[in-house]
């Protein structure tokens, strides 16, 4: 298998992007996919701006509606779905009670039932069911620099790419959502935000984003109604970059035909594809297995 880059997704507004995932489209414009975090700086930087804005004034009806608003269209967005997306969540789901089933050992002597203490060896059994089942899997990481607004960090997650008739189509997979958005000390009303969020999400880009900027909204408005600082690990452009940035794409093993299952999986293979990488870090070089 050989490395493949992935361009950049188009950047659109949030009123565009939201009512154009209710069309429910499959495809991109776009000449491929991967990363949006960069081709959003303008938006995400105007929603940081907003942090210093006045806090006093705000009145109990205009919370409210606010909460009322982001719960709407957070419910809206988590609801659509198409038959592709509802597959591969349920593949997924039945790849981690398979899991289950089958103890949860991992290579690394460890459960891959405790997420915590062996995330990443769940996200690679379950990126091999997935690609035993015939869907294009592999486990992501995103890695970012600080800057003037975030610190650096990195981030694993999931992801399918998709070949359809209007191009490739990448759904994102995290198997605890909900996990990312909790908060200490947090309000009731952002709590019940957070509980709309399933914990295994599977969906497009686009409708990650939205939950991104519900989320985020709801985390800048939750502390600042109880005038605390919010960290720049909560903030929207933060958020963007765990899932959004450009990744690096590792597959353990081939990819059957969908719709195939051997009963047994083969025996991994290492490989890695540099996604997108290749322009800010050129020092790293795209690795091929024969």
């Amino acid at each position: 298998m050989a490395g493949r880059n992935l361009a950049g997704f188009e950047a659109s507004s949030f009123s565009d992007m939201f009512f154009g995932f209710l069309d429910d489209g499959e495809g991109l414009s776009a000449a491929g996919f991967g990363s949006s975090f960069e081709s959003q700086e303008s938006e995400t930087t105007a929603f940081d701006e907003n942090d210093e804005e006045n806090e006093n004034g705000v009145s109990v009806e205009e919370s409210r509606i606010f909460w009322e608003t982001q719960m709407q269209i957070l419910q809206t967005t988590i609801y659509k779905t198409n038959s592709l997306e509802s597959k591969i969540r349920n593949a997924t789901k039945e790849a981690i009670k398979e899991i289950q089933e089958n103890g949860g050992a991992c290579g690394c002597g460890r459960s891959v039932l405790a997420m915590s203490g062996c995330r990443s060896c769940l996200m690679r059994e379950v990126s091999d069911h997935l690609r035993n089942a015939g869907y294009d899997s592999a486990v992501c990481m995103t890695k970012w620099r600080s800057s003037k607004h975030i610190p650096s960090g990195e981030h694993a997650f999931l992801d399918v790419v998709h070949n359809s008739n209007k191009g490739k189509v990448r759904f994102i997979i995290e198997l605890n959502l909900r996990a990312e958005f909790e908060m200490a000390r947090a309000s009731d009303d952002y709590n019940h935000l957070v509980r709309q969020l399933p914990e295994i999400f599977v969906g497009k880009v686009e409708k990650l984003h939205t939950i991104i900027k519900m989320l985020c909204g709801g985390a800048k408005k939750c502390m600042k109604e109880k005038k605390m600082h919010l960290g720049p690990w909560r903030k929207q452009r933060y958020m963007q970059a765990k899932w959004l940035s450009a990744c690096e794409r590792t597959m353990t093993m081939p990819l059957l035909s969908v719709g195939h299952s051997s009963g047994r999986l083969s025996k991994p293979r290492a490989s890695m594809l540099t996604v997108d990488l290749l322009e800010k870090l050129p020092n790293w070089t795209t690795v091929e297995v024969v």
